[in-house]
């Protein structure tokens, strides 16, 4: 296993972590203030958790794409890391407003 599917795995790993967290104060948010923008983001949240649930999966137990994985060209490795990592910015951004 390379060093980016490491990382992409990692940054999988974290986006669950965060969607977790964000998703338990909209929640509360939620059950606070009724809010629809509240409500979106839990929306949003949810999508974004199963589409990580997915890439977890795929980097830990599909061995098809493991395969696949490992002999594409560093290029897509890269790549698609970067996408997961840049997700993992994105929401401790988020994280970071959402809890000041």
């Amino acid at each position: 296993m390379g060093v980016w599917m490491t990382v992409a795995q990692a940054a999988a790993v974290a986006n669950l972590l965060l969607l977790g967290a964000l998703g338990w104060v909209w929640v509360g948010n939620y059950r606070s203030h009724g809010a629809s923008h509240t409500l979106a983001y839990l929306v949003f949240a949810t999508f974004l958790f199963v589409e990580n649930i997915v890439w977890l999966y795929l980097y830990l137990l599909d061995d098809a794409f493991i395969r696949w994985y490992e002999i594409t060209t560093p290029t897509i490795q890269l790549s698609m890391a970067a996408l997961c990592g840049l997700e993992t910015i994105a929401l401790l951004a988020v994280a970071r407003i959402t809890w000041r």
